[in-house]
Order: C-alpha cells, then structure tokens, then sequence
C-alpha cells in the first residue's frame, strides 16, 4: 500500500513535467488492489479457519448444551422448580419422562430407563431403580423416579467432564512444542530469504518494484499459519472424539503417547474382572460352627473393610439373613487382610502369608484345600482366632467377556500384556489361563505396584497401567499413560491421564487407535504445510522466471496462504469421523437384551402413562383484558414442545392446557411471561 501511495505520487510527478514514460511505468506499480486482496484473503482465511475450528469442540459444545436450566425438588413435602445450580447436596429431586437429570445422584425411589448415550457412549438407555447412581445431563426416557443428589455444581460428573475436555484442549502436546520450535526456526530463515530475493533481483537490474513484488510474495506464502494450526486443532478435534465414546483424556500429552505403548499393566478386581466377587466355598474346621454361624462370623469381622472381597462375604450373610455382631476394634493389614476384636476376642483374617506372619499353625489339610480353592480361580480367606484357623471362604469374581476381547486385541497390536495383582500366584494363574495374558504377577502388595511399573520402565518399556482402586493410584501415576476405570475411586481417577467413564477394557483399546489416528493425522498436517512451503517459497523468489517467466504475485500468495491453513484444519476435522475398530461383544450382547427389554418396558410404560402423557393443567394468568391478549398467550403456550392445546378463560383469568408430552411448569410460566403477561401460578 506504502508503494502503492509512492507510485501515484510519481505518476503526479511525470503528468506535471510531461514525462509520459514515468506516468506508464508508475501506473503498473499501483498494488492498492493487492494490498486490499491480501487483507481480504487473510481475513477469509481465518474466518474460515475459525468456522472449522468451532466444529472441533462440538462434543464440548454438545455437552454444555445437555445441561438443563432448571430442576424440581422436593422441599417440606412440596414440588419446587428452581435454577439447577442451585441444587444442593442432599436434596431430593423428581424426575419425570422427557426430563434430562441436572446433577449427579442415586436413585432413592422409583424406576426409569435413562439414555446415557451423551456421556458414556452406551446406545442403549440403562435401566435405573433404588440405589442405582445417575449422571448429570443424561435423559430419563421412560418411568418417573426421585433420585438424592450427591454431587452438584462444579462437582457434577458433566462439569468435570467439560473442565478435563477443554484443559485437554488447550495444553501442547509435546509434537506441537516441535513444530513451535520450527516455526522459530523457520520464521527468521524465510525473512532472510525475502531479503536475499529482494538484494538479487535489485543486483540483476530489474526494477525496484519488480525486486520488492517478489519479496512480498516470499513473506505472504510462506506465513507458518499452517504450521502453527497442525497440532492443536487435531488435538481439539481428537479430545472431543474420545469424550463422545465416553474415554476422557487429560491432556494433549496423553492423548499423543498413547499410542506409544508397547506394554499394558492391567489391575485384575475391578478391572479385568467385574469387582462383584462372590461366595463359592465355604470350609469350616472348627466343630464348634456350623456353616451359617462361621459365615456370621466371618461377615461381623469383615464389615469394617471395603475391599470387594469382604463386601462378597457380608452381603452373602445378609442374603441368608443372619445378624451380625458389632466390632469392637478393627485394623486393616494392606493387601493381606485385617485384625479385629469381637466380643473380647482377637480375630485375624486374610490370605496365606499374613496366617504365616501371625506364626498361625496352618495343618496339611489346611494348606490342601488353600491350594484346591486356588487352582479354581478362587480367592482364598482364612479366618483365625488365638493361632487357629477356624475355617476358610473361596471367594471368586467373574471375567468381563471384554476384558477377553480387549486382551486379544492388544496381543493383536503387538502390545505385551501383563495381569498384576495382590492374588496368590494359584488364583493368578487360574484367571490368567481364560484371559490368555503374556505374564501374571501376583501377591503384589499395594505399595508394590508402583515398583513393578519402574521395574518395567527401566527395562525400555512404554507402560499404561490400568487400575480402579486406591491401591492402584501410585502405578497410575507412574507409569507412561495411567488409566483409570470410571467406577473405581477418586484417587485413582485423579492420579490418572485418562479416565474411563465405562467399565470396559475395550475403551483402552480404542483410546489407542485414537491416538495413532489423531499423530498420523498432525504428521500429515506437518508434511502438507513444510511441503507446500517448499514448494511455495521458490515461486515466489521468481526462480522460475528467468525459464519459464512464472512469478507469483503476492496477492495469488495471500489465497494460497490461506486455502493452507483451512486445508489443514479440514484434514484434521477428518478425525470426527473416527469409530473404533472394535466393539465389545459384551456390550452388543448386552444391548441387544437392553433393547428387548426396554421395548418391552417402554410400550408397558406408555400405556401406564398415557393419563400423565394427556394430562391437563390450569395456570392462573393477570393482565389479560381481551380475545387479543387471549390470542397471544394460547399462541404462546401452544408453541411450548408438549403442549397439544391451550384455551384460556377471560372471565376465569386462566389458561387451560392440554400435554401431550411432560413439559415443566416453570416453561410453561415463562413462556407465558415472554409473551407479556403475568403468570401467577399453575396445577
């Protein structure tokens, strides 16, 4: 634009002294009309841009949009509508069919079937009854129940959700920090080639204008937007992809050495198994108990521990509905078992090895039927008192179907898989045998699994560890990409690099090929851009023009440029189309039941709620004082979705209003008060 201004003022220059030659010289040197364009096509370039990148957070969005505005909760006794933020911890909220939950909670009444699609990825909506835990921002398709919140605000597992999302979103992963170093690199390298064109052609006696035309277009082709956009905007686009098959990624780190490991480290209870182990042998050696009184026992013993294989032995003595005793004291021994103290006596309980730390005498049928239990694939419990074991409890948690599938295709990627466990090595092996791993590790202590994970590490392996538990939470944070089972504790998850909202293996399976997806994706976008600069730059230095008389001017620069950039941020928006390679034949099995049951409940559920799907409400409306008022609150109220038809009563002040569908009542109200009336109230 400058030369632009310097070339009309020479063109002024030769009108006034009659010198023609410099007027049609100066004429061809007027650039408004390029430095007008390369604005324009810049500007259009990053609108472009932006439009594409909007669409790489449409999970997020998507998420964000789940969230209902408003909530029903039950205070003294009454219904109330309030804002959903401000629900509180503890409170009782009812909801209805069509209605989306607004926080985390579990289900104290009622029933339902609940479309998780937005947050887990299951297709299928998951039957809720007592007791059952309900997300935030999943939608309830079908029954009415009251759920007690128990996270709320921030809390909320949508909120978390969007907060991992978007920090994910917005760190480098350690490939961009490459192409940042690049680009500071190759940003001084191509302005020193625009000087050298500018310096060569000037040398050469060609015009000024001719020498600076190339110059410019050197610096406008070659502007690393592309370079810059390669890594983040798949990042954006990978992280949001993982977050709608319900596998959220901490950071851009995470998602980009994924794809790294050649090891896998699997957790078994919780993870490679349900975590819902259950009684299969009781053995009593004590004649002084039969087996429901040593069951009485060992459940009063066990009640202060959390781990699931004491939880499998209360909830068997509760099933045969025996009462148990309280304890007097209790310590938990990690991963071998505990000490308690029951009506004045010292109980010891937990596997073999805290027996032979306690000097508990353990006879040959003892140590024949510990054995017997373990080649089973049961866990052993032995349950001593004053340095004699009373009896035993073979407890045995069940193989997920796609821990299997998962197993197998990790084999099929190369990847070296190993169980590890706090197990002894009998039960161990037992498992291992079904899920056909590479090696088993087992009677592993908690403080241990950090250690093994090292262990490996130090030997070159790129390890993932897959956990649930607290116990886990020192491998998780040591190992190369920590995973964290969505239903395990909130330690684990915390000291996890991806979180797994579902309890399913296969998720590892394709959180892997969404990272490779997602690197071959930036190295592509890498290439394209360092390729097109290549190619780009020596054009614009007028290399050619000497042979074939090509040039490039910087306005056809500044298109190119930019088409770069939307090229790759096109390219990156590929990944949105990604689905994994594999779906588990557990979940297909179990969609497949979801599905027939659910018809089956849903057509049973609209012939129970067909009163409630016609039902009508009255609402009390002021400042309506004609049929034109009239007209415009029935308007109003027939536009809300669920409103099969409003008729309003002048001389009653009310709107009668006829659903064919469950609407809130605060829509209602606050349709009617967009339309400019008074809403009052409404039953």
């Amino acid at each position: 634009f400058g030369y632009g201004l310097y070339a009309m003022y020479k063109m002024a220059y030769g009108f006034g002294f009659g010198d023609m030659e410099m007027v049609h010289g100066a004429m061809h040197s007027m650039y408004f009309e390029s430095a007008a364009m390369i604005v324009t096509l810049v500007s259009l370039g990053k609108y472009l841009e932006a439009r594409s990148k909007s669409k790489t957070s449409d999970a997020l969005g998507k998420l964000v949009d789940l969230a209902p505005k408003n909530a029903t909760v039950i205070r003294n006794g009454q219904e109330v509508q309030v804002n959903a933020e401000d629900v509180m911890a503890g409170d009782i909220v009812l909801i209805r069919p069509g209605q989306r939950i607004p926080v985390d909670g579990i289900v104290i009444s009622g029933h339902g079937y609940v479309d998780q699609a937005a947050i887990t990825g299951e297709s299928i909506p998951v039957e809720k009854e007592e007791g059952d835990p309900i997300i935030s921002a999943t939608m309830n398709v079908n029954g009415t129940f009251q759920f007690r919140a128990t996270k709320v605000g921030d809390d909320t597992t949508l909120a978390q959700i969007i907060r991992l999302v978007d920090e994910a979103g917005n760190t480098k992963a350690p490939i961009a920090r490459l192409a940042d170093k690049v680009s500071g690199i190759f940003v001084p390298i191509v302005i020193g080639i625009a000087l050298v064109t500018f310096i060569v052609w000037l040398v050469s006696g060609t015009s000024f204008e001719f020498a600076l035309s190339n110059a410019i277009s050197v610096l406008v082709i070659s502007c690393p937007c592309a370079l810059g956009l390669a890594t983040p905007v798949a990042v954006m686009v990978g992280t949001g992809k993982a977050a709608e098959n319900g596998i959220l990624i901490k950071s851009a780190e995470s998602l980009e050495t994924m794809h790294k490991v050649d090891m896998i480290v699997l957790d078994k209870t919780g993870t490679i198994t349900s975590g819902n182990p259950s009684i299969h042998d009781i053995v009593v050696f004590d004649p002084k108990y039969d087996e429901d009184s040593f069951l009485r026992l060992a459940a009063s013993i066990e009640t202060g521990s959390e781990h699931p294989l004491a939880k499998a032995i209360v909830l068997e003595a509760k099933a045969r509905n025996l009462v148990l005793d309280g304890l007097e004291n209790y310590v938990a021994l990690s991963g071998k078992g505990l000490k308690a103290k029951l009506e004045g006596k010292e109980y010891v309980a937990g596997n073999q090895k805290l027996m032979e730390e306690e000097n508990i005498f353990l006879s040959k049928p003892i140590k024949d039927y510990i054995h017997k239990l373990a080649d089973q694939g049961q866990t052993p419990l032995l349950f001593a008192c004053e340095d004699k074991v009373l009896g035993i409890i073979g407890v045995a948690d069940t193989i997920r179907q796609s821990s299997i599938q998962a197993i197998r295709a990790f084999k099929e990627k190369g990847i070296y898989v190993v169980m590890l466990t706090g197990d002894n090595i009998k039960t161990a092996n037992a498992i291992a045998q079904d899920i056909q791993v590479d090696e088993v590790i087992a009677d592993v202590l908690p403080t241990q699994k950090e250690s093994v994970v090292r262990r490996f590490q130090d030997d070159g392996k790129f390890v993932a560890m897959v956990g649930d538990g607290i116990n886990d939470a020192p491998a998780l944070a040591r190992a190369n990409v920590g995973i964290a089972i969505g239903a395990g504790t909130d330690i684990a998850i915390d000291s996890a690099d991806i979180v797994l909202m579902k309890d399913n293996l296969m998720d590892v399976n394709t959180a892997y090929e969404l990272s490779d997806k997602v690197i071959k994706n930036i190295k592509m976008n890498l290439f394209w851009a360092f390729f097109y600069n290549v190619l780009g730059i020596p054009v614009a230095a007028g290399v050619f023009y000497p042979l074939w008389g090509i040039l490039l001017s910087p306005m056809i620069g500044s298109a190119a440029m930019s088409l770069s950039s939307v090229c790759v941020v096109l390219n990156a928006l590929r990944l949105r189309f990604f689905k994994p390679s594999q779906e588990s034949v557990q979940e297909k099995k179990e969609a497949t039941k979801a599905k027939i049951q659910y018809t089956e409940d849903y057509t049973v559920g609209i012939e129970e709620h067909k009163e409630e799907k016609t039902m009508e409400k009255i609402m009390k409306v002021n400042g309506m004082s004609c049929n034109h008022c009239k007209a415009h609150v029935e308007k109003a109220l027939d536009e809300v979705s669920g409103v099969k038809k409003a008729v309003v009563d002048l001389d009653k002040k009310e709107a009668r209003i006829t659903l064919e569908a469950p609407v809130e009542n605060q829509v209602l109200m606050d349709a009617v008060k967009n339309a400019g009336y008074e809403p009052v109230s409404i039953q």
